[in-house]
C-alpha cells in the first residue's frame, strides 16, 4: 500500500506583522480527530502527516481552494475545511486514496450482522469448506468505505451496492446468489 500524505494547516504562525502563537480550538480538535482515526480505525494505512500554521504558509492551501483554518488535504486535494473536521469525511478521503490501484486480495464478505443473505453466504462458505474473513461495515466504518469504491468501479457508479459482497481468492464474485452459482459450477466441474 502507498503512503498517503495528509497536510492539516491550522490558524497559527505569522504573516508580516501578524502573529498567532497558539492555534484555534477547532484545529487543535481536527489535529486530535486525525490521530485518533488513525490510531484506532485506519492502523493499517501508511499515512504521512504534516501539520503547517496556515498564516506561514497561507499561498499552499489557497491554490487548492483552502482558505479558512483549519484545512486538511489529503494528497492535494482539500477534504475539509473551515471547521473541526468531520471523521467520516477523514475516513472516506483515505480510504479513497488507499484503494485506489489496490486490489481486495483472499476471500472476504462484507455484509452486516441482520442481513439474511449475509448470514447464508456466511454458512455457504463454512458449508463448502473456505476460509474467509467477514467484515462487518457497519461497526467498521473503513470496510464500508473499502468495499464501495471496490465494488463500483465493477459494477458501475449508478449501480445501487447491496450486501453481501463477496471476493474468492481476490475475485469478485457479486452477492449470496452469485456465490452460490459459482460453487455449483465449481463443483461440477470437478
Amino acid at each position: 500500500m502507498k503512503k498517503i500524505r495528509l497536510t492539516l494547516y491550522r490558524w497559527a504562525g505569522e504573516w508580516g506583522g501578524f502573529k498567532v502563537k497558539i492555534p484555534c480550538g477547532e484545529c487543535t480538535i481536527t489535529k486530535d480527530i486525525i490521530q485518533d482515526v488513525l490510531e484506532n480505525e485506519l492502523k493499517e494505512l501508511d499515512v504521512e502527516i504534516e501539520i503547517k500554521d496556515w498564516l506561514s504558509h497561507w499561498w499552499e492551501p489557497v491554490l487548492k481552494g483552502g482558505y479558512h483554518a483549519p484545512i486538511v488535504m489529503v494528497e492535494g486535494k482539500v477534504v475539509s475545511q473551515g471547521e473541526a473536521l468531520n471523521r467520516g469525511i477523514l475516513i472516506k478521503s483515505l480510504i479513497r486514496e488507499a484503494v485506489k490501484n489496490e486490489n481486495i486480495e483472499g476471500n472476504v464478505i462484507f455484509g452486516k450482522e441482520t442481513c439474511p443473505c449475509c448470514l447464508k453466504a456466511k454458512a455457504l462458505m463454512k458449508g463448502h469448506g473456505i476460509d474467509y474473513t467477514y467484515k462487518n461495515v457497519i461497526k467498521d466504518s473503513a470496510s464500508l468505505h473499502r468495499m464501495i469504491p471496490q465494488v463500483k468501479k465493477i459494477i458501475g457508479k449508478k449501480t445501487p451496492v447491496t450486501l453481501p459482497q463477496i471476493w474468492l481468492e481476490g475475485k469478485y464474485i457479486g452477492g449470496y446468489e452469485e456465490l452460490e452459482k459459482h460453487l455449483k459450477k465449481q463443483n461440477k466441474t470437478k
